[in-house]
């Protein structure tokens, strides 16, 4: 009988010792959380895109001055428009001249947008659309090659997506309200599961993640808009907002060993909030803002 106490090589469960991760929207925020964690678990190589060049370049640099990264680890920048298909052709091209394969796909670009329903307007609703799932299947789509490299069973590729959990349950209504934004999130949950079944045979996992609140600076307008940090700390069961080290445990469990049975889940990291009916989303607190 086998010893069920024995655990294949249990130091390295979390280790990303070197592996490559491409990171889009990676110049700040939640994207940058992740990057950030990708080197210190061990990547050999972190590709940041963004639309603007001198944003990744300075992402770049704060990340090179990481003291505790593998030697010879490095930030690459790899600026270019995530939502078009020649940007996100262009950004394959890139990474391509410096790696023949990619292990991890971060898909983070996203945008948002706030209106009261009465006057919400199309191109808004498109541009949201656009960016938070049309791109993120072409983003997939694109860089499969590279993903499939040298993705095998005992050793899969990751493509992680950011949702979010206003694609779980009801988002922000009111005069800043985010239909746009909780639909494409709700659909870039639903097109995880599809990619999963669909890449799962050829080594390739997918799986989203759904944030709360985290004070980044696509949330922390809508954050004081709908009573502050402070009130939506207090109305959250786990009585904070959610941190960088949040976004950093749960994407390198992901991309690590200690996922790779993983696929097609949607992981919340909101202390509890979704489920909680007196938080703000739940009890329409923020209907008349």
């Amino acid at each position: 009988m086998a010893d069920e106490t024995a655990l294949h090589d249990f130091p390295s469960l979390f280790s990303l010792k070197g592996k490559v991760a491409v990171v889009t929207g990676g110049s700040r925020g939640l994207g940058l959380n992740a990057a950030s964690a990708f080197l210190q678990a061990g990547c050999a190589k972190v590709f940041i895109t963004s639309r603007k060049a001198a944003a990744c370049e300075k992402a770049v640099a704060q990340l090179n001055q990481l003291p505790n990264r593998q030697p010879g680890a490095l930030a690459i920048s790899v600026p270019a428009d995530s939502s078009t298909l020649s940007g996100i052709e262009s950004l394959v091209t890139q990474v391509a001249k410096h790696t023949p394969h990619v292990d991890i796909l971060f898909a983070n670009a996203g945008a948002t947008w706030g209106e009261r329903f009465d006057t919400h307007p199309d191109a808004a609703f498109q541009k949201v659309m656009d960016l938070n799932v049309k791109s993120i299947f072409l983003t997939v789509q694109k860089f499969a090659p590279l993903l499939q490299k040298r993705a095998t069973l005992e050793d899969p590729s990751r493509v992680i997506i950011t949702a979010s959990t206003a694609g779980l349950g009801v988002g922000h209504l009111g005069q800043q309200a985010t239909f746009g934004y909780s639909a494409s999130k709700a659909a870039a949950i639903h097109l995880g599961r599809n990619l999963a079944v669909e890449l799962g045979p050829r080594h390739i996992l997918v799986n989203s993640i759904c944030p709360g609140f985290f004070p980044t600076k696509m949330a922390n307008g809508l954050i004081e808009l709908s009573g502050g940090a402070e009130l939506h700390a207090s109305l959250n069961p786990a009585k904070r907002l959610g941190r960088p080290e949040d976004i950093a445990g749960v994407v390198v469990y992901l991309a690590s060993r200690a996922g790779a049975h993983v696929n097609g889940a949607a992981i919340e990291i909101d202390g509890g909030a979704l489920w909680n009916s007196g938080g703000l989303l739940l009890a329409g607190v923020d209907s008349k803002l």
